[in-house]
Protein backbone atom coordinates (compact mmCIF):
# COMPACT_ATOMS: atom_id res chain seq x y z
CA UNK A 1 0.00 0.00 0.00
CA UNK A 2 1.15 3.44 -0.70
CA UNK A 3 1.53 6.05 2.14
CA UNK A 4 0.30 8.99 1.81
CA UNK A 5 1.84 12.42 3.09
CA UNK A 6 -1.36 12.42 4.83
CA UNK A 7 -1.14 9.30 6.61
CA UNK A 8 2.96 9.79 7.48
CA UNK A 9 1.25 13.81 9.07
CA UNK A 10 -1.31 11.60 10.89
CA UNK A 11 1.70 9.17 12.42
CA UNK A 12 3.92 11.99 13.43
CA UNK A 13 0.66 13.25 15.45
CA UNK A 14 0.33 10.31 16.90
CA UNK A 15 3.80 9.77 18.06
CA UNK A 16 4.41 13.75 18.94
CA UNK A 17 1.06 13.41 21.27
CA UNK A 18 2.65 9.18 22.54
CA UNK A 19 6.58 11.16 22.92
CA UNK A 20 4.83 13.75 24.76
CA UNK A 21 3.30 11.47 27.60
CA UNK A 22 6.14 9.64 27.56
CA UNK A 23 8.37 12.75 28.56
CA UNK A 24 6.38 14.03 30.74
CA UNK A 25 6.01 10.33 32.54
CA UNK A 26 9.77 9.92 32.77
CA UNK A 27 11.42 13.49 32.58
CA UNK A 28 8.98 15.56 33.98
CA UNK A 29 8.45 13.48 36.76
CA UNK A 30 11.93 12.69 37.40
CA UNK A 31 12.72 16.54 37.74
CA UNK A 32 9.68 17.70 39.47
CA UNK A 33 10.11 15.19 42.09
CA UNK A 34 14.35 16.36 42.03
CA UNK A 35 12.89 19.57 42.61
CA UNK A 36 10.42 19.78 45.48
CA UNK A 37 12.30 17.28 47.17
CA UNK A 38 15.19 20.16 46.98
CA UNK A 39 12.88 22.84 47.98
CA UNK A 40 12.01 20.76 51.16
CA UNK A 41 15.29 19.80 52.22
CA UNK A 42 16.30 23.91 51.83
CA UNK A 43 13.07 24.66 54.15
CA UNK A 44 13.34 22.14 56.64
CA UNK A 45 17.40 22.88 56.76
CA UNK A 46 16.57 26.43 57.13
CA UNK A 47 14.64 25.40 60.57
CA UNK A 48 17.09 22.82 62.00
CA UNK A 49 19.92 25.13 61.33
CA UNK A 50 17.61 27.89 63.75
CA UNK A 51 16.82 24.78 66.00
CA UNK A 52 20.42 23.88 65.81
CA UNK A 53 21.95 27.35 66.96
CA UNK A 54 18.74 28.56 69.43
CA UNK A 55 16.90 25.52 71.67
CA UNK A 56 19.44 22.99 71.03
CA UNK A 57 22.43 25.06 71.92
CA UNK A 58 21.20 26.75 74.61
CA UNK A 59 20.33 22.92 75.70
CA UNK A 60 23.49 21.38 75.34
CA UNK A 61 24.79 24.41 77.39
CA UNK A 62 22.32 23.72 80.24
CA UNK A 63 20.63 27.11 79.44
CA UNK A 64 17.49 25.70 79.13
CA UNK A 65 15.59 22.72 80.33
CA UNK A 66 14.82 19.48 78.03
CA UNK A 67 10.95 20.10 78.64
CA UNK A 68 10.90 23.86 77.06
CA UNK A 69 13.18 22.56 73.67
CA UNK A 70 10.72 19.56 73.84
CA UNK A 71 7.59 21.78 74.34
CA UNK A 72 9.41 23.90 71.31
CA UNK A 73 9.79 20.93 69.02
CA UNK A 74 6.28 20.28 69.13
CA UNK A 75 4.70 23.09 68.16
CA UNK A 76 7.40 22.71 65.34
CA UNK A 77 6.47 19.02 64.21
CA UNK A 78 2.74 20.79 64.01
CA UNK A 79 3.77 23.25 62.30
CA UNK A 80 6.02 22.19 59.89
CA UNK A 81 4.16 18.18 59.68
CA UNK A 82 7.84 16.56 60.35
CA UNK A 83 9.43 14.64 63.08
CA UNK A 84 12.27 16.47 64.57
CA UNK A 85 14.96 14.95 66.75
CA UNK A 86 17.73 15.77 68.58
CA UNK A 87 20.72 12.71 68.73
CA UNK A 88 23.97 12.56 70.05
CA UNK A 89 26.88 11.42 67.30
CA UNK A 90 26.88 8.25 68.76
CA UNK A 91 22.91 7.83 67.75
CA UNK A 92 21.63 8.10 71.16
CA UNK A 93 17.92 9.54 70.86
CA UNK A 94 17.92 13.39 73.22
CA UNK A 95 14.16 13.96 72.16
CA UNK A 96 12.19 12.98 69.53
CA UNK A 97 9.17 15.30 68.35
CA UNK A 98 6.37 12.56 67.46
CA UNK A 99 7.16 10.78 71.12
CA UNK A 100 6.24 11.73 74.56
CA UNK A 101 9.83 12.94 76.71
CA UNK A 102 10.94 9.39 78.09
CA UNK A 103 14.32 9.86 80.46
CA UNK A 104 14.28 6.61 81.67
CA UNK A 105 14.24 4.33 79.08
CA UNK A 106 17.17 4.93 76.14
CA UNK A 107 17.01 4.99 72.58
CA UNK A 108 19.94 4.68 70.21
CA UNK A 109 19.73 4.81 66.27
CA UNK A 110 22.09 1.84 65.44
CA UNK A 111 24.72 2.07 62.81
CA UNK A 112 23.98 6.07 63.12
CA UNK A 113 26.52 8.02 60.62
CA UNK A 114 26.01 11.18 59.69
CA UNK A 115 28.30 11.41 57.25
CA UNK A 116 25.98 9.50 55.14
CA UNK A 117 25.05 12.54 53.29
CA UNK A 118 28.20 12.61 51.82
CA UNK A 119 29.28 16.40 51.80
CA UNK A 120 25.26 17.02 51.68
CA UNK A 121 23.04 17.91 54.28
CA UNK A 122 20.19 15.30 53.69
CA UNK A 123 19.38 11.88 52.38
CA UNK A 124 16.19 10.09 51.50
CA UNK A 125 15.46 6.74 52.83
CA UNK A 126 14.30 4.86 56.05
CA UNK A 127 17.00 6.55 58.23
CA UNK A 128 19.06 3.52 59.30
CA UNK A 129 15.80 1.47 59.50
CA UNK A 130 13.66 4.27 61.82
CA UNK A 131 11.21 4.42 59.44
CA UNK A 132 8.74 1.90 57.38
CA UNK A 133 8.42 4.66 54.62
CA UNK A 134 10.45 6.49 52.33
CA UNK A 135 11.33 9.89 54.49
CA UNK A 136 13.33 12.82 53.39
CA UNK A 137 15.92 13.49 56.43
CA UNK A 138 17.61 16.83 57.49
CA UNK A 139 20.96 17.31 59.15
CA UNK A 140 22.03 20.30 61.14
CA UNK A 141 24.68 20.20 63.51
CA UNK A 142 24.77 21.06 67.30
CA UNK A 143 27.96 23.03 67.68
CA UNK A 144 29.67 24.43 71.27
CA UNK A 145 32.90 25.67 71.57
CA UNK A 146 33.68 24.98 68.04
CA UNK A 147 32.90 21.05 68.46
CA UNK A 148 29.52 18.75 67.21
CA UNK A 149 27.77 17.83 70.08
CA UNK A 150 24.82 16.83 68.72
CA UNK A 151 22.38 16.82 65.26
CA UNK A 152 19.00 18.44 64.67
CA UNK A 153 17.66 16.32 61.99
CA UNK A 154 14.06 16.64 60.43
CA UNK A 155 12.20 14.02 58.94
CA UNK A 156 9.54 15.06 56.22
CA UNK A 157 7.64 12.03 55.29
CA UNK A 158 8.20 11.65 51.01
CA UNK A 159 4.33 10.69 50.41
CA UNK A 160 3.61 14.46 50.79
CA UNK A 161 6.47 15.51 47.87
CA UNK A 162 4.96 12.26 45.71
CA UNK A 163 1.26 13.70 46.03
CA UNK A 164 2.30 17.26 45.73
CA UNK A 165 4.47 16.54 42.20
CA UNK A 166 1.70 14.73 41.16
CA UNK A 167 -0.14 17.19 41.80
CA UNK A 168 2.32 19.55 39.74
CA UNK A 169 1.93 16.69 37.21
CA UNK A 170 -1.72 16.51 36.30
CA UNK A 171 -1.49 20.21 35.69
CA UNK A 172 1.78 19.00 33.15
CA UNK A 173 -1.04 16.19 31.71
CA UNK A 174 -3.65 18.78 30.96
CA UNK A 175 -1.67 21.15 29.32
CA UNK A 176 -0.30 18.42 27.13
CA UNK A 177 -3.65 17.55 26.05
CA UNK A 178 -5.29 21.27 25.65
CA UNK A 179 -1.56 21.34 23.15
CA UNK A 180 -2.55 18.28 21.70
CA UNK A 181 -6.03 19.65 20.60
CA UNK A 182 -4.53 22.42 19.76
CA UNK A 183 -2.63 20.82 17.23
CA UNK A 184 -5.56 18.87 16.28
CA UNK A 185 -6.50 22.02 14.44
CA UNK A 186 -3.37 22.51 12.85
CA UNK A 187 -3.90 19.38 11.33
CA UNK A 188 -7.69 19.96 9.84
CA UNK A 189 -6.02 22.94 8.56
CA UNK A 190 -3.87 21.80 6.93
CA UNK A 191 -6.04 18.84 5.83
CA UNK A 192 -8.73 21.69 4.40
CA UNK A 193 -5.27 23.87 3.48
CA UNK A 194 -2.79 21.74 2.09
CA UNK A 195 -3.30 18.33 1.81
CA UNK A 196 -6.87 18.55 -0.29
CA UNK A 197 -5.81 20.80 -3.03
CA UNK A 198 -2.09 18.66 -3.14
CA UNK A 199 -4.73 15.44 -3.89
CA UNK A 200 -6.72 17.03 -6.46
CA UNK A 201 -3.44 18.75 -8.03
CA UNK A 202 -2.14 14.93 -7.81
CA UNK A 203 -5.19 13.40 -8.67
CA UNK A 204 -5.47 15.70 -12.13
CA UNK A 205 -1.59 15.35 -12.81
CA UNK A 206 -2.64 11.38 -12.99
CA UNK A 207 -5.31 12.49 -15.53
CA UNK A 208 -3.21 14.23 -17.53
CA UNK A 209 -0.59 11.53 -17.12
CA UNK A 210 -2.89 9.14 -18.41
CA UNK A 211 -3.16 11.67 -21.78
CA UNK A 212 -6.86 13.17 -20.39
CA UNK A 213 -5.64 16.54 -21.08
CA UNK A 214 -9.34 18.03 -20.91
CA UNK A 215 -9.52 16.81 -17.24
CA UNK A 216 -10.82 20.35 -15.61
CA UNK A 217 -9.95 21.12 -11.47
CA UNK A 218 -9.62 24.27 -9.44
CA UNK A 219 -8.21 25.14 -5.90
CA UNK A 220 -9.88 28.09 -4.40
CA UNK A 221 -6.74 29.81 -2.78
CA UNK A 222 -4.52 32.84 -2.91
CA UNK A 223 -1.25 31.37 -2.40
CA UNK A 224 1.30 28.79 -3.75
CA UNK A 225 -0.76 26.08 -4.15
CA UNK A 226 -3.48 27.76 -5.62
CA UNK A 227 -0.80 29.20 -7.88
CA UNK A 228 0.37 25.56 -8.82
CA UNK A 229 -3.39 24.59 -9.76
CA UNK A 230 -3.43 27.23 -11.85
CA UNK A 231 -0.15 27.01 -13.65
CA UNK A 232 -0.68 23.06 -13.89
CA UNK A 233 -4.31 23.68 -15.70
CA UNK A 234 -3.14 26.25 -17.91
CA UNK A 235 -0.17 24.17 -18.87
CA UNK A 236 -2.56 21.21 -19.69
CA UNK A 237 -4.80 23.56 -21.22
CA UNK A 238 -2.11 24.40 -23.69
CA UNK A 239 -1.19 20.91 -24.30
CA UNK A 240 -4.46 19.97 -25.12
CA UNK A 241 -4.53 23.04 -27.65
CA UNK A 242 -1.31 21.96 -28.93
CA UNK A 243 -2.57 18.52 -29.58
CA UNK A 244 -5.94 19.40 -31.35
CA UNK A 245 -3.72 21.99 -33.38
CA UNK A 246 -1.82 19.07 -33.85
CA UNK A 247 -4.88 16.88 -35.07
CA UNK A 248 -6.13 19.94 -37.01
CA UNK A 249 -2.70 20.66 -38.55
CA UNK A 250 -2.61 16.05 -39.68
CA UNK A 251 -6.22 16.97 -40.84
CA UNK A 252 -6.12 20.14 -43.15
CA UNK A 253 -2.61 18.72 -44.79
CA UNK A 254 -3.63 15.01 -45.37
CA UNK A 255 -7.33 17.29 -47.34
CA UNK A 256 -5.22 19.48 -48.92
CA UNK A 257 -2.60 16.76 -50.18
CA UNK A 258 -5.45 14.30 -50.82
CA UNK A 259 -7.78 16.90 -53.55
CA UNK A 260 -5.08 17.73 -55.70
CA UNK A 261 -3.80 14.04 -55.56
CA UNK A 262 -7.40 12.73 -56.50
CA UNK A 263 -7.84 15.17 -59.18
CA UNK A 264 -4.14 14.46 -60.71
CA UNK A 265 -5.18 10.48 -60.30
CA UNK A 266 -8.66 10.54 -62.31
CA UNK A 267 -7.59 13.00 -64.71
CA UNK A 268 -4.50 10.81 -65.57
CA UNK A 269 -6.82 7.59 -65.48
CA UNK A 270 -9.46 9.01 -67.65
CA UNK A 271 -6.55 9.95 -70.63
CA UNK A 272 -5.46 6.34 -70.29
CA UNK A 273 -8.54 4.80 -70.64
CA UNK A 274 -9.87 7.10 -73.28
CA UNK A 275 -12.39 8.23 -71.25
CA UNK A 276 -11.01 12.11 -72.19
CA UNK A 277 -10.47 11.63 -75.64
CA UNK A 278 -6.14 12.89 -77.24
CA UNK A 279 -7.87 15.93 -78.48
CA UNK A 280 -8.25 17.30 -75.20
CA UNK A 281 -5.14 15.99 -73.47
CA UNK A 282 -3.42 19.17 -73.37
CA UNK A 283 -6.58 21.07 -71.47
CA UNK A 284 -5.98 18.23 -68.71
CA UNK A 285 -2.34 17.90 -68.61
CA UNK A 286 -2.53 22.03 -68.09
CA UNK A 287 -4.59 21.30 -64.98
CA UNK A 288 -2.51 18.67 -63.75
CA UNK A 289 0.54 20.57 -63.94
CA UNK A 290 -1.31 23.10 -61.67
CA UNK A 291 -2.54 20.71 -59.48
CA UNK A 292 1.52 19.39 -59.05
CA UNK A 293 2.17 23.56 -59.01
CA UNK A 294 -0.32 23.71 -55.77
CA UNK A 295 1.12 20.38 -54.18
CA UNK A 296 4.98 22.15 -54.62
CA UNK A 297 3.98 25.60 -53.01
CA UNK A 298 2.03 23.71 -50.34
CA UNK A 299 5.31 21.64 -49.77
CA UNK A 300 7.62 24.34 -49.95
CA UNK A 301 5.05 26.36 -47.51
CA UNK A 302 5.05 23.56 -45.22
CA UNK A 303 9.37 23.09 -45.04
CA UNK A 304 9.50 27.38 -44.48
CA UNK A 305 7.10 26.90 -41.79
CA UNK A 306 8.57 24.46 -39.86
CA UNK A 307 12.13 25.68 -39.93
CA UNK A 308 10.63 28.86 -38.31
CA UNK A 309 9.07 26.84 -35.58
CA UNK A 310 12.70 25.65 -34.89
CA UNK A 311 14.09 26.49 -31.34
CA UNK A 312 16.90 28.80 -32.25
CA UNK A 313 16.24 29.99 -35.69
CA UNK A 314 19.02 31.63 -37.03
CA UNK A 315 18.49 34.93 -39.14
CA UNK A 316 20.88 36.42 -41.21
CA UNK A 317 20.20 39.71 -40.42
CA UNK A 318 21.45 42.76 -42.56
CA UNK A 319 20.86 46.45 -43.14
CA UNK A 320 19.05 46.94 -46.62
CA UNK A 321 16.74 49.35 -47.66
CA UNK A 322 13.13 48.60 -47.33
CA UNK A 323 12.00 51.10 -50.06
CA UNK A 324 14.03 49.32 -52.70
CA UNK A 325 12.50 45.56 -51.36
CA UNK A 326 9.07 47.09 -51.64
CA UNK A 327 9.90 48.65 -55.86
CA UNK A 328 11.05 45.58 -56.22
CA UNK A 329 8.64 42.99 -54.89
CA UNK A 330 5.90 45.20 -56.36
CA UNK A 331 7.64 44.78 -59.82
CA UNK A 332 7.05 40.79 -59.36
CA UNK A 333 3.76 41.52 -59.78
CA UNK A 334 3.38 43.90 -62.93
CA UNK A 335 1.93 41.04 -65.04
CA UNK A 336 -0.89 39.99 -62.47
CA UNK A 337 -1.95 43.65 -61.68
CA UNK A 338 -2.31 44.01 -65.26
CA UNK A 339 -4.40 41.37 -65.85
CA UNK A 340 -6.49 42.27 -63.34
CA UNK A 341 -6.18 46.11 -63.79
CA UNK A 342 -5.03 47.01 -60.31
CA UNK A 343 -2.87 49.77 -59.64
CA UNK A 344 0.03 49.61 -56.42
CA UNK A 345 0.39 52.57 -55.47
CA UNK A 346 4.09 52.91 -53.06
CA UNK A 347 3.80 55.86 -50.15
CA UNK A 348 7.42 55.41 -49.14
CA UNK A 349 8.86 58.14 -46.74
CA UNK A 350 12.57 58.98 -48.24
CA UNK A 351 14.30 57.77 -51.19
CA UNK A 352 15.79 55.13 -48.86
CA UNK A 353 14.85 53.62 -45.76
CA UNK A 354 16.99 51.13 -43.63
CA UNK A 355 16.07 48.67 -41.50
CA UNK A 356 18.22 45.53 -39.53
CA UNK A 357 16.26 42.05 -40.52
CA UNK A 358 16.51 39.19 -43.10
CA UNK A 359 16.22 40.44 -46.05
CA UNK A 360 14.77 36.76 -48.03
CA UNK A 361 12.22 36.56 -44.95
CA UNK A 362 11.09 39.96 -44.70
CA UNK A 363 10.81 40.16 -48.78
CA UNK A 364 9.10 36.91 -48.38
CA UNK A 365 6.75 38.62 -45.98
CA UNK A 366 5.86 41.63 -48.37
CA UNK A 367 4.77 38.93 -51.48
CA UNK A 368 2.64 37.20 -48.99
CA UNK A 369 0.89 40.62 -48.11
CA UNK A 370 0.79 41.75 -51.69
CA UNK A 371 -0.54 38.00 -53.35
CA UNK A 372 -2.76 37.85 -50.74
CA UNK A 373 -4.46 41.93 -51.48
CA UNK A 374 -4.23 41.05 -55.34
CA UNK A 375 -5.82 38.01 -55.28
CA UNK A 376 -9.02 39.71 -52.93
CA UNK A 377 -8.86 42.68 -54.90
CA UNK A 378 -11.82 43.93 -57.15
CA UNK A 379 -11.30 44.68 -60.81
CA UNK A 380 -9.84 48.54 -61.43
CA UNK A 381 -8.81 48.93 -57.61
CA UNK A 382 -5.97 50.16 -56.12
CA UNK A 383 -3.47 48.50 -53.46
CA UNK A 384 -1.41 50.80 -51.41
CA UNK A 385 1.89 49.90 -50.21
CA UNK A 386 3.06 52.68 -47.50
CA UNK A 387 6.43 53.41 -44.91
CA UNK A 388 6.16 55.42 -42.00
CA UNK A 389 9.26 56.10 -39.08
CA UNK A 390 8.37 55.99 -35.34
CA UNK A 391 10.18 56.00 -32.19
CA UNK A 392 13.25 54.01 -34.48
CA UNK A 393 10.72 51.62 -36.07
CA UNK A 394 9.62 51.21 -39.37
CA UNK A 395 6.13 50.60 -40.56
CA UNK A 396 5.00 48.83 -43.58
CA UNK A 397 1.40 48.64 -44.58
CA UNK A 398 -0.12 46.88 -47.24
CA UNK A 399 -3.72 48.00 -47.98
CA UNK A 400 -6.16 47.22 -50.51
CA UNK A 401 -9.98 47.97 -51.30
CA UNK A 402 -10.73 44.37 -51.64
CA UNK A 403 -13.76 42.20 -49.77
CA UNK A 404 -12.44 42.31 -46.52
CA UNK A 405 -12.25 40.00 -43.53
CA UNK A 406 -15.33 39.22 -41.98
CA UNK A 407 -15.00 40.39 -37.79
CA UNK A 408 -15.07 36.94 -36.34
CA UNK A 409 -12.56 35.71 -39.11
CA UNK A 410 -9.73 38.11 -37.95
CA UNK A 411 -8.44 36.42 -34.79
CA UNK A 412 -8.36 33.09 -36.86
CA UNK A 413 -6.69 34.44 -39.63
CA UNK A 414 -3.08 33.59 -38.52
CA UNK A 415 -3.74 29.72 -38.20
CA UNK A 416 -2.58 27.61 -40.77
CA UNK A 417 -5.02 26.79 -42.98
CA UNK A 418 -7.46 28.34 -42.53
CA UNK A 419 -9.42 30.20 -45.48
CA UNK A 420 -12.43 32.47 -44.27
CA UNK A 421 -16.08 31.78 -45.70
CA UNK A 422 -15.72 34.66 -48.64
CA UNK A 423 -12.35 33.79 -49.92
CA UNK A 424 -12.69 30.28 -49.96
CA UNK A 425 -14.57 30.83 -53.34
CA UNK A 426 -11.31 33.43 -54.26
CA UNK A 427 -8.42 31.56 -52.98
CA UNK A 428 -8.76 28.16 -54.92
CA UNK A 429 -5.41 27.56 -55.33
CA UNK A 430 -4.14 29.00 -51.95
CA UNK A 431 -2.51 26.85 -49.25
CA UNK A 432 -4.16 29.00 -46.10
CA UNK A 433 -0.32 28.63 -44.63
CA UNK A 434 0.47 32.18 -46.13
CA UNK A 435 -0.22 34.59 -43.09
CA UNK A 436 0.75 31.54 -40.72
CA UNK A 437 4.40 32.14 -42.71
CA UNK A 438 4.41 36.25 -42.53
CA UNK A 439 3.57 36.17 -38.76
CA UNK A 440 6.18 33.80 -37.60
CA UNK A 441 9.05 35.41 -39.61
CA UNK A 442 7.79 38.66 -37.79
CA UNK A 443 7.42 36.97 -34.47
CA UNK A 444 11.02 35.42 -35.12
CA UNK A 445 12.26 38.96 -35.65
CA UNK A 446 10.65 40.04 -32.55
CA UNK A 447 8.54 42.46 -34.28
CA UNK A 448 4.70 42.79 -34.73
CA UNK A 449 2.16 42.53 -37.53
CA UNK A 450 -1.55 43.80 -36.90
CA UNK A 451 -5.00 43.56 -39.71
CA UNK A 452 -7.29 46.02 -39.85
CA UNK A 453 -10.35 45.25 -41.66
CA UNK A 454 -13.51 45.44 -42.84
CA UNK A 455 -16.34 43.55 -44.63
CA UNK A 456 -16.82 44.79 -48.25
CA UNK A 457 -14.48 47.72 -47.73
CA UNK A 458 -10.99 46.73 -47.79
CA UNK A 459 -8.08 45.17 -45.32
CA UNK A 460 -4.47 46.65 -43.67
CA UNK A 461 -1.46 44.85 -42.68
CA UNK A 462 0.72 47.20 -41.14
CA UNK A 463 4.24 45.33 -39.62
CA UNK A 464 7.10 46.85 -37.75
CA UNK A 465 11.01 46.14 -38.00
CA UNK A 466 13.72 47.96 -36.34
CA UNK A 467 15.59 50.91 -38.28
CA UNK A 468 18.94 50.92 -39.06
CA UNK A 469 21.41 52.95 -37.66
CA UNK A 470 22.96 53.05 -41.40
CA UNK A 471 21.18 56.70 -42.41
CA UNK A 472 22.27 58.18 -38.67
CA UNK A 473 26.36 57.46 -39.32
CA UNK A 474 25.84 58.68 -42.71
Amino acid sequence: MRKTLYLKLILAYIIFGLFGFLVVATFVTNMTADHLTKEQADALYREATLIANTYATDLYNSEISLEAVKSQLDALDAYLNATLWIINPSGRMILDSSSPLDLENEIVIEDFDPTITEGSYYIVGNFFHAFDEETLSVFAPITSDYKVKGYVVIHYPMQGIHTETNNLLNISYIMLVILFLLSLIILIFFTEIVYIPLRRITLATEQYASGNMHYEFSVESEDEMGYLAATLSYMASEIARSEDDQKKFVANVSHDFRSPLTSIKGYLEAMIDGTIPPELHEKYLTIVLNETERLRKLTNSLLTLNNLNTEGMMLNKTDFDINRTIRSVAASFEGTCRAKTIAIELVLTGDEMYVVADVDKIQQVLYNLLDNAIKFSHHNSVIKIETTEKHNKVFVSVKDSGIGIPKDDLKLIWERFYKSDLSRGKDKKGTGLGLSITKEIIRSHGENINVISTEGVGTEFIFSLPKSDMEDDD
